[in-house]
């Protein structure tokens, strides 16, 4: 698994499908474009330093040290963040319940959500969106308005682009608020706009993702010792 102690993200850790013959044997099921190959398993690397030297942007990011302020993880600010999360999702008849996550073992299936909403954020018309993301704090305030940050949570690090046929956000954040909460959101967010939602385990991550068109959006989410929950949001087309 990838440390994140800063934002090192790969647009998706993406291999070919071994799948199973007979219950035994593996063989790989097919080829895939070197080009798209690459762009999928390169990585987007935030240096913490570049992210935090626009002041102008100083708001939308925390500290480096993986902490959240302490006023922010009070039980009344993590009921706070919870009931602007239950607004923004039209209340009751809006959350939808998260299905148990789906355990992926070594490989990611060729023809998983994850892999579709992966290449759909790293390849859009041919681009690689990952070789060409900026670094700044910026990129928080420009993900679209189906795919926000939690709530109240504590952006830490963003980078994204515009360039050509891109459209892509990576934004690592922290919240107080449990896991399970956090993916529940963004799942009834992503049925209510229209996307497909899949929730799989991998690789010590749980992930939600979907694709609407030629939009796509990855979800990944860990519990910290702290107890601290941190995602990595990766949004794309939108």
């Amino acid at each position: 698994m990838i440390k994140r102690s800063s934002l090192f993200l790969a647009i998706s850790p993406i291999t070919l499908l071994a799948a199973c013959s007979s219950g035994a044997e593996e063989e790989v099921v097919g080829e895939m474009d070197p080009a798209a190959e690459q762009a999928l398993n390169d990585q987007i690397m935030v240096d913490p330093d570049l992210a935090n030297q626009n002041e102008a942007n100083a708001v939308l990011t925390g500290g480096t040290d993986q902490s959240i302020p302490a006023e922010n993880m009070t039980p009344e600010a993590i009921n706070a963040a919870r009931e602007a999360a239950f607004a923004l999702v039209g209340g009751s008849d809006g959350f939808k319940e998260l299905p148990a996550a789906k355990e992926l073992g070594q490989t990611i299936p060729e023809e998983s959500t994850l892999t579709a909403a992966a290449r759909a954020a790293a390849t859009p018309g041919g681009a690689n969106c990952a070789e060409q993301a900026e670094y700044s704090a910026a990129w928080a305030a420009k993900l679209p308005a189906d795919f926000p940050v939690y709530p109240r949570g504590t952006t830490k690090e963003a980078a994204g682009t515009d360039a050509g046929d891109c459209s892509l956000r990576v934004v690592n954040y922290l919240t107080p608020v449990p896991l399970d909460d956090v993916l529940t959101f963004y799942h009834s967010r992503a049925l209510s706009a229209g996307y497909s939602s899949e929730h799989v385990s991998y690789d010590g991550d749980r992930i939600v993702s979907g694709t609407k068109g030629r939009g796509s959006y990855v979800v990944y989410g860990r519990q910290l010792p702290s107890g601290v929950t941190e995602i990595d949001l990766i949004t794309s087309g939108n």
